[in-house]
C-alpha cells in the first residue's frame, strides 16, 4: 500500500509543478506582452506627438513667411507707391490755384505725369516680385533663368545656371519658395557679399532634388551664429523646413560663400 502511494504522490506533486510553472510561464507573458504593448503605444503617441510638433513648426514657418511678406509689401507700397501718389495729389492741387503762368502749369502737369509713371511701373514691380509672370506660367526653371537675367541686367554681377531637374508643374506651390530661397540667396550675395560672379546648378542627387549655389564675395564665419540671426536667413531656413528640405553653408572670408540645399 505505501509502495503504491509514494509515487502516487509524486506524480501530483509533479503535477503540480508543471501546472504551476505554466501558471508562472503565462503570467510572465501576460505581463510581458503587456508592457511590451504598452510601450508599443507610449511610441505611438510619441510619433504622433513628433508629428504634430512637426506640422506645428511647419505651420509657424509658412505663417512666418507670410507675415515677413506682408511687411515687404507694406513697406515697398509705403515708400514707392504711396510717397509719390502723395505728390501728384499736392500737384493736383496746385493746378487748382490762381494767376498760374502757362510755365507753372506746364510744370506742375509734368510732374504729375512723370510721378505717375514712376508709380505704375513700381506697382508693376510689385506685383512682379509677389508672382513672377514667367514663373506661373512656364515653371521653376524659366523662372530662375529670367531671375539670372534681371540681375545680370545691372551689370554688376554675372550669373552661371545650370538645370538637370524636370520639374514637375503640379508642384509650382512648392517651387515658389525655391524660387525665393534663390532671390534671397541672389539678393545677399549682391547686397552684402559684393559678389561679382554667381552659380546656380540643379541636380538630382541620388533622387533628391538639390541645389548647389556659389557666389565669388567677400563670404563671412560660417562658425559664426551671429551671421544667420538676420530675417533673410530666417526666411530661407523657414522655406527649407516648410519643404522639407535641408540646407547648409560654407563660407570664409575673403573666399565667397557655397550653399547646398534641397526640397
Amino acid at each position: 500500500m505505501d509502495a503504491h502511494s509514494i509515487p502516487e504522490k509524486e506524480l501530483v506533486a509533479i503535477i503540480l509543478y508543471i501546472s504551476l510553472f505554466f501558471i508562472i510561464v503565462s503570467v510572465v507573458l501576460i505581463v510581458f506582452f503587456y508592457f511590451s504593448r504598452k510601450k508599443i503605444i507610449q511610441k505611438e503617441l510619441e510619433k504622433k506627438d513628433l508629428v504634430l510638433q512637426y506640422q506645428k513648426e511647419q505651420l509657424h514657418a509658412v505663417l512666418h513667411i507670410q507675415e515677413e511678406e506682408r511687411k515687404r509689401i507694406a513697406q515697398d507700397l509705403h515708400d514707392d507707391i504711396s510717397s509719390k501718389l502723395n505728390i501728384v495729389s499736392l500737384n493736383t492741387h496746385l493746378l487748382s490755384a490762381p494767376n498760374l503762368t502757362v510755365e507753372e502749369t506746364a510744370e506742375i502737369t509734368d510732374n504729375i505725369i512723370n510721378l505717375t509713371a514712376k508709380a505704375l511701373e513700381n506697382s508693376r514691380k510689385i506685383a512682379h516680385n509677389l508672382l513672377p509672370p514667367v514663373f506661373e506660367k512656364f515653371g521653376l526653371h524659366a523662372g530662375v533663368e529670367e531671375l539670372c537675367e534681371e540681375f545680370e541686367s545691372s551689370k554688376s554681377v554675372k550669373t552661371f545656371y545650370k538645370n538637370e531637374i524636370d520639374f514637375d508643374d503640379k508642384e509650382i506651390d512648392r517651387h515658389l519658395h525655391v524660387f525665393r530661397v534663390l532671390q534671397e540667396l541672389m539678393n545677399n550675395s549682391l547686397r552684402h557679399g559684393k559678389s561679382s560672379e554667381i552659380w546656380i546648378d540643379f541636380k538630382d542627387a541620388q533622387g533628391v532634388n538639390t541645389c548647389y549655389y556659389k557666389d565669388n564675395g567677400v563670404g563671412f564665419d560660417s562658425e559664426d551664429f551671429e551671421n544667420y540671426r538676420g530675417l533673410g536667413m530666417k526666411n530661407i531656413n523657414s522655406r527649407i523646413s516648410f519643404l522639407d528640405g535641408t540646407i547648409s553653408f560654407e563660407s570664409e572670408k575673403g573666399k565667397g560663400v557655397e550653399v547646398i540645399f534641397t526640397f
